[in-house]
């Protein structure tokens, strides 16, 4: 297992990817500089669809690199190509629609263990008083006993939702990323499957916070709910599904 990198001012690379959500980003890049600008080297801000440039003339205390698709990505896709221009210890996956009211970033990457390489605070969801709850691994059953009175929470994530992902960079680097061969969904379960299975940790820091302005395009859109379910039967058919279940919890 790899030394952590030594403490650096600056050692987050930020990655953000939008789907015609500039309205969304920008106000994400400005809790982003006020709160956490000491820890942040570079936002890789990629453009998968074209849309109107809501941020030009914006400046922030870090270096912000574009990237316009001149076709549309997947998930994991954007985030590979956007961790091509990562040079620091930490890799930050993060949606548009995350907001913050303090610093997570600094606290987040203070408490990494040597064997942690995936981080996340807890994440708070539109109308809730408390956070969400830890993961359990995804099958058939637990999808439809998730919402029964009887059903047992993990104590620790077996996954970490897409929607804000702090990698250390050498263990993404270890396992080559997102796959990408699921184009929306589903990806963060199997890297954080295969994270597992390469002997890194998951590991959620149960005191840091941020809010989650949640857009379920799945509940919406018959496109969405395709991507979903088709992502799902990926996820279910991999070798990584079958042996990660058969892995000891953390």
């Amino acid at each position: 297992m790899p030394t952590p990198a030594p403490t650096l001012t600056q050692p987050i690379t930020v990655s953000i990817v939008s789907h015609g959500q500039l309205d969304l980003i920008r106000p994400l890049m400005d809790q982003l500089d006020r709160f956490s600008g000491r820890q942040i080297a570079k936002v890789v801000l990629t453009i998968n669809i074209p849309e109107p440039d809501l941020l030009a003339g914006m400046q922030w205390g870090f270096e912000v690199e574009r990237i316009e698709n001149p076709s549309p990505k997947g998930f994991g896709a954007n985030h590979n190509q956007a961790f091509e221009r990562c040079s620091t210890p930490w890799f930050l996956v993060l949606n548009p629609d995350i907001r913050f009211d303090d610093d997570v970033l600094g606290p987040l990457v203070s408490q990494a263990r040597a064997d942690s390489g995936l981080l996340a605070p807890r994440i708070l969801e539109p109308g809730k008083s408390v956070a969400e709850q830890h993961r359990a691994i995804i099958t058939p059953l637990e999808i439809v006993s998730r919402k029964r009175a009887s059903y047992v929470r993990p104590a620790v994530p077996a996954w970490i939702p897409g929607l804000f992902m702090l990698f250390r960079s050498n263990a993404y680097r270890e396992i080559h990323g997102f796959d990408e061969r699921f184009f929306m969904y589903g990806e963060d379960f199997d890297i954080c499957a295969r994270l597992r299975l390469a002997g890194w940790r998951l590991q959620i820091a149960e005191d840091l916070q941020a809010r989650h302005d949640a857009q379920r395009a799945s509940h919406r859109s018959k496109r969405h709910l395709y991507w979903h379910l088709t992502s799902l039967l990926k996820v279910w058919t991999s070798p990584a599904f079958w042996r990660y279940r058969r892995l000891p919890p953390a």
